[in-house]
Formats: C-alpha cells, structure tokens, sequence
C-alpha cells in the first residue's frame, strides 16, 4: 500500500472510532465527568478541608493532576477494549484481516481513538476542576508530553486486552482488578512520602505512580520521583506493549480460528 492508501485507512479508523464514543456520549462521556465531579466535592471539598496542605498545596490542588489522569487512563483503555472486542464478537474484524492494511495501521488507528476519547474526558474533568481549584501550569511541555504518552500506553494494553479476551467478562477483569487498585495505590489522593519507608518502595513498583507524578509536576511543580525517570519508564512501557499487541495481531491471537 502506498501512503496514501496507508493514511486513508488509518483515518476511516479512527473517524470510526470518534464517531463511536461520540454518537453515544450519553454513555461515554458524561459518566466520567458525573463521577470526578463527586470525587471533587468529597475528597476535594469536604474531606480536604480536614486535611489541609499535601506537597504545600491545598489538598484540592494537589489531587486534581491525579484525578485527571485517572480519568485519561480509564478512558483511554475503555475505549480500546470494548470497541475492538465488539467487532470480534461481531465478526467485524474479518473485514480487517482480509484487506492489506498493515497491522500497525490497525494498532494506530484504535490506539489514536482511545487517545481522542481519553484526552477529550481529560480536558472535561480539567475544565470541571476550575470550578474547584485555580490551576496554574508550572512546565506546560511536561503536561502535554505526560497526558499523551500516558493516554497511548493505556490505548495499547485496552487493545492488547481486547485480543485477549474471549468473552465480555473478560474486557473487566483488568480494569476491575487491575487498573483500579493500581490507580488508588499510585499517588492520586497523597505522597507517597507519607507512607512508611518499605511502602515507598513497594509504591515504586507500580507504573501509575510515575505517570500521576509526572502530570503533577507538570502542573504543580512537585513530584515524588524524578519527572524525567516518569517519561522514561512511559516510554519504556509504551515500547513493550507495541511490540507484544503487534506480536499478538500478527499470530492472529484471538481473531484467527
């Protein structure tokens, strides 16, 4: 295929994929917006003013960047996984494997769809929080870098785990099981600095944390690790699902019987 071809295949992907996550926002986009609106007036509000400073901000402030890139990494691989396993229990994808479109057209496509549904709830729950809280960005390159390669990493293991699963229960367990308890344990709601010297460590295992640190720094200027090690890791981490969803797509795991 030329250029061209590659380009027009790659769009019809993810206009696809916008139209779909848009045509029902009902159910994509306002529940997130609904749910982080809540985890504002809890946390932020009342349980805030209880806590009083974190990181020496306000603790409204300095969970914010957290429950941005909560939303952003929720979204992101929601996206991915559901519309990709829906066209394999609808045996859509065939279509998909029959034309010559290279396989990291595939992987780019549903991949920059996940992004555009995970930074478009971003940017919501980020206009949402200036209802709350004054943001004042403190290295605006390090935001944009961080929420971007954040909502690709995420977009690529939501692909990885739709050719994986081989029924609809399966597209949850991760989130459920997974995303979840590491999201709450990566430094959303405090510093790891609280945390008993064997905890820190154990907290530095998880990839989360780098990517919520990173944001944080971005915005506010403060980070329990190194802002430069959070890229690297994200970097390191997006290389290695590329490599094992197009390993996995090109065997045909899952979509090939």
């Amino acid at each position: 295929m030329n250029a061209n071809a590659l380009f027009t295949a790659y769009t019809t992907i993810v206009l696809r994929e916008i139209r779909r996550f848009t045509r029902i926002w009902a159910q994509t986009l306002l529940p997130p917006a609904v749910t982080m609106t809540l985890y504002f007036i809890i946390f932020g509000n009342l349980i805030g003013s209880r806590i009083g400073d974190m990181g020496g901000f306000d603790y409204m402030a300095f969970i914010v960047p957290g429950l941005i890139m909560m939303a952003v990494i929720t979204s992101s691989y929601s996206n991915v996984v559901s519309s990709f396993f829906s066209m394999k229990f609808q045996r859509s994808v065939e279509e998909l494997l029959v034309s010559p479109v290279p396989n990291w057209v595939i992987l780019a496509g549903y991949v920059t769809g996940g992004m555009a549904r995970g930074l478009g709830i971003g940017l919501i729950v980020t206009l949402l929080s200036l209802a709350f809280t004054r943001l004042e960005i403190h290295n605006l390159p390090m935001v944009v870098v961080t929420v971007f390669l954040t909502s690709a990493l995420f977009a690529v293991g939501g692909f990885i785990n739709a050719l994986l699963a081989t029924k609809f229960d399966d597209v949850s367990i991760v989130p459920t099981f997974v995303l979840t308890p590491l999201t709450y344990l990566g430094g959303v709601f405090y510093s790891i600095d609280l945390l008993p010297e064997f905890w820190q460590g154990v907290s530095m295992v998880n990839p989360i944390l780098y990517m919520v640190n990173g944001f944080r720094f971005g915005i506010l200027g403060v980070s329990d690790v190194n802002p430069f090690v959070s890229l690297g890791m994200i970097l390191a981490f997006i290389a290695v699902l590329t490599f094992i969803a197009l390993k996995l797509l090109a065997r045909g795991k899952g979509i090939r019987h």
